[in-house]
């Protein structure tokens, strides 16, 4: 490809992955010229090629409306030279004791220092990848320093600006966020940082600067405060299941009124999971044990989120004998993603092989991604109607609008009556009215009149009181 002298506002970004690729995308759509770094050869050519090296919702169209702006290289050093602003957004796995892994991101700074070495111009570099407060002052400063020859804050800008953005979504939350988060080293990393993106963003966005450590902790404490949420709802739909005529959705739409609470994550269906939230709970944890503070809250959350897994496959295992034909419609860990990392659909899916049944899987993006992770015994359907063909119990484990079409499949199955478990209430109570079709939706409970316990506690009471 061609080179050419980039914008002002010239951006690099290192880590071409499941977020990077994104990110680059994005900002290079809103007219903003950007070199991308990655490792891996093959990444680089299908991003030059205007090809996206991964599945991501949107992101072909907007490699598309990026255009020339966007292109990638293995050469750190022509990237940072040709922009004013580095993203790092390289992975930061967990570690055994729940603390995030700074190997990448320490060879990445390497290189960006490398690459800035006996440079006079000043130059922005920005983590984004999740860690630990205290990582980017003293796990990647010194290296960056280090490798450059230059001083933080005199002759570099440092800033920690995490995404809040989920896979299946990244580029509408990256370019419509609720707001922006900067962690300065400096005032003037910070200011210019903000500047930068207002740019890109609009004034609209609220900006929220503060210091490095108060950064990395909002980012960790607030994926694991939407844990709670998720777990709090999900207790919530439990206690309907028990209650006549009870429906998580009523109550939950209450509490998502509330100005204090609000509506999200609080659907109630089936656990969390996936690559994020599990470890950040526990890279909180870690963190606290490491203040010497409890964290009860964040124990509380994972114990109830196994709780919800353990309940699901109880209420699946009621209509399921060894032998029963099985469908787990759902197997990423959420719906328009291709990861199947601590996926309940999977969990679900080996729960139910472990109990006799025999077990079919579908998913419309993650069939790759399943290698190891599904027991021997579950078989992965190339199609939804292969899937539920011949399925005497049909569960839908996340809200994929793709299995909307089910009512249509199922229909008229009075020769193969069939049983359709619906953890999200994705479908409604008129959708699946059809013959043959029994309609089981988790977290609503029994009709009024069809709960002894709760009728004889109260009558029980009455009798005592009078």
């Amino acid at each position: 490809m061609t080179s050419r002298r980039p914008s002002t506002d010239a951006v690099s970004v290192v880590g071409l992955g499941k977020l990077g690729i994104s990110i680059a995308a994005a900002i290079a759509s809103r007219g903003v010229d950007v070199v991308g770094v990655d490792v891996d050869e093959r990444t680089v050519e299908a991003v030059n090629a205007g090809e996206p090296p991964l599945q991501e919702t949107g992101l072909a169209e907007t490699m598309r409306a990026a255009g020339e702006r966007l292109r990638a290289t293995t050469d750190y050093a022509s990237a940072i030279r040709a922009s004013r602003v580095t993203f790092v957004v390289v992975p930061t796995p967990s570690e055994p004791d729940g603390s995030y892994a700074l190997h990448y991101a320490r060879d990445a700074f390497a290189e960006i220092g490398r690459a800035l070495r006996g440079g006079r111009r000043y130059h922005t570099v920005v983590l984004t990848s999740t860690v630990l407060p205290g990582a980017t002052r003293h796990g990647l400063l010194p290296e960056l320093e280090r490798a450059s020859g230059r001083r933080v804050g005199s002759d570099i800008g440092l800033c920690y600006s995490p995404e809040f953005v989920a896979l299946g979504s990244v580029i509408e939350d990256f370019l419509h966020p609720d707001f922006l988060l900067i962690g300065e080293h400096d005032e003037r990393a910070g200011r210019e940082l903000a500047a930068w993106y207002q740019r890109l963003l609009g004034d609209a966005v609220p900006v929220r600067r503060m210091s490095l450590e108060n950064a990395e902790l909002a980012k960790v404490a607030l994926n694991s405060f939407v844990t709670m949420k998720i777990s709090f709802a999900n207790m919530i739909a439990a206690l309907c299941e028990a209650t006549p005529g009870g429906d998580v959705d009523a109550v939950t739409g209450v509490l998502g009124l509330d100005r204090r609470i609000g509506e999200r994550y609080l659907t109630g269906g089936m656990s969390y999971g996936g690559p994020c939230f599990p470890r950040d709970n526990a890279a909180l944890r870690h963190f606290a044990a490491l203040a010497g503070q409890p964290a009860e809250l964040l124990e509380a959350t994972d114990r109830r989120n196994e709780t919800r897994l353990d309940q699901v496959v109880a209420r699946v295992a009621d209509f399921v004998r060894p032998g029963t034909k099985v469908a787990v419609l759902g197997l990423a860990y959420k719906p328009l993603s291709n990861f199947a990392e601590a996926s309940p659909g999977v969990a679900l899916a080996n729960a139910l092989d472990a109990l006799g049944a025999t077990v079919t899987g579908y998913d419309p993006l993650a069939r790759e991604a399943l290698d190891g992770e599904l027991a021997r015994g579950v078989a992965v359907a190339a199609t939804l109607e292969d899937a539920v063909a011949r399925a005497e119990v049909v569960v839908i484990a996340t809200q994929d609008p793709a299995f909307h079409v089910l009512p249509s499949l199922l229909g008229g199955r009075r020769d193969s009556p069939v049983t359709l478990i619906d953890c999200w209430r994705s479908l409604t109570a008129g959708d699946v009215d059809l013959p043959g079709v029994r309609y089981v939706a988790l977290g609503r409970g029994p009709a009024v009149d069809g709960v002894a316990w709760l009728e004889e506690r109260w009558g029980s009471s009455t009798r005592a009181a009078a």
